[in-house]
């Protein structure tokens, strides 16, 4: 009897010991971290143990595919400010394989992967160093042949082939599982912070509150709140460097965006002047102040050192592709809708919804408004505008609009 009980109780060990050697099979990803460095960002995922890897680079949109092979992973929520990696989720691939997906700010490519040992306490570490390039460079090291890997643990066949699903710390929407049935097309919105770098923008009056700074701080305050409701969203800008205007729109034609928004906040010589207001393209302004602030932003071009005027064979292709109505029938609607939200939260100009002739509403191809969130040049906006709170009403506002734009029967049938 007594023997029995003592090989019983080695089976249990035995059975224990195995179970351990199991589940020490599988990496646990206990974390992620992404921080700047000079020339681009560095990315560390905890881990528990080694892992085999593979990072390469997708197009389309521009993004960094991290493979990890026999991996769980139970955080992947990005909380460090980067100038690099937007947003991140994550997809399961054969068997126990996971996929991380980081969609770019800005091209960036690999330089690189290589893992450090646990010791004094930290857990093993995956390292990843992005550095900032321009975008020929990025499509000049797309795909599974330029990939950092330190396994042949994967195929190149499987570099499309997951379907990535949504988590909480997802930007964009779940994939539909049923190939059988139609897929939504992801909503892409690009938001343009104005300004920035050399360029501060107007200056505030009373607290000499750079614009370039409010119009930063509004446009990571609505990217937020646009991920939490499953929108894909992009900025133009999310440091303080200077981007030439009509590469602000090319920056929105890269991410194949469906809306664009330029933030901007306004300055008058009355300091009494007080409102919101929201712009369309028109090739001739609704009146004269339109047309002043507009000839004002424009100017924002020659600050770079680059004039980019519209006299070129290019920018008057351009011109002339405006003339098709679909495009801004649909920035019109935006536009209704933003000042319908915006009448319920804070103050509006008279006719609020203005036309000017804005370099960076001019892309033919993507219903494009100018927000002027109010102006710098009153004591009260100036004051509103420097709080996160007010910021985050607005954000909110803006939201409900363009969740109504996007389900207005015209739009909603081209998703």
């Amino acid at each position: 009897m007594f023997l029995r009980g003592v090989w019983f109780c080695a089976a249990l060990v035995l059975l224990f010991i195995e179970h351990i050697g199991v589940a020490n099979a599988v990496t646990v990803v206990q974390d992620m971290r992404v921080g700047n460095q000079p020339e681009g960002a560095r990315v560390v995922f905890d881990m528990n143990q080694s892992v085999n890897y593979r990072v390469f680079l997708l197009d389309s949109p521009q993004r960094v595919v991290v493979d990890l092979a026999d991996s769980n992973i139970y955080n992947l929520y990005t909380k460090a400010k980067n100038q690099v990696v937007a947003g991140t989720r994550v997809g399961k691939m054969q068997g126990n394989d996971k996929r991380v997906v980081m969609d770019l700010a800005r091209p960036a490519t690999v330089t690189k992967a290589f893992q450090i040992p646990a010791q004094e306490g930290k857990p093993w570490r995956l390292v990843i160093d992005l550095k900032m390039t321009s975008s020929g460079q990025f499509k000049s090291k797309i795909g599974n042949q330029y990939a950092l890997t330190n396994s042949k643990t994967f195929s190149p066949q499987e570099e499309t082939a997951p379907q990535e699903t949504k988590h909480w710390w997802s930007s964009e929407p779940k994939a539909n599982e049923n190939t059988n049935k139609p897929v939504n097309r992801k909503r892409i919105i690009v938001l343009d912070p104005g300004h920035g770098g050399k360029d501060p923008g107007a200056i505030g009056r009373t607290y000499k509150t750079y614009e370039k700074n409010i119009t930063l701080a509004m446009g990571k305050e609505l990217q937020k709140v646009l991920r939490n409701k499953g929108y894909v969203v992009y900025l133009t800008r999310d440091t303080d460097i200077f981007i030439p205007l009509r590469q602000r729109i090319k920056i929105a034609q890269r991410y194949k965006a469906n809306l664009f928004m330029s933030i901007h906040a306004d300055s008058a010589a009355n300091r009494n002047a007080t409102g919101l207001s929201v712009y369309t393209l028109s090739d001739t302004a609704s009146d004269k102040e339109a047309a002043a602030l507009a000839e004002r932003e424009n100017k924002a071009d020659i600050i770079g050192g680059i004039d980019l005027g519209g006299n070129s064979k290019e920018v008057n292709d351009i011109l002339i592709s405006l003339s098709q109505t679909d495009t801004r029938n649909k920035s019109s609607k935006y536009a209704t809708y933003l000042v319908g939200e915006m009448a319920k939260c804070t103050k509006l100009v008279k006719n609020t919804h203005r036309f000017a002739g804005f370099a960076v509403l001019k892309a033919p191809d993507i219903p494009s408004v100018l927000l002027e969130m109010g102006y710098l040049s009153n004591r009260t906006e100036e004051s509103n505008l420097r709080q996160q709170s007010y910021r985050n009403k607005l954000a909110q506002a803006a939201a409900k609009a363009i969740d109504r734009y996007f389900q207005d029967p015209e739009i909603a049938s081209n998703f």
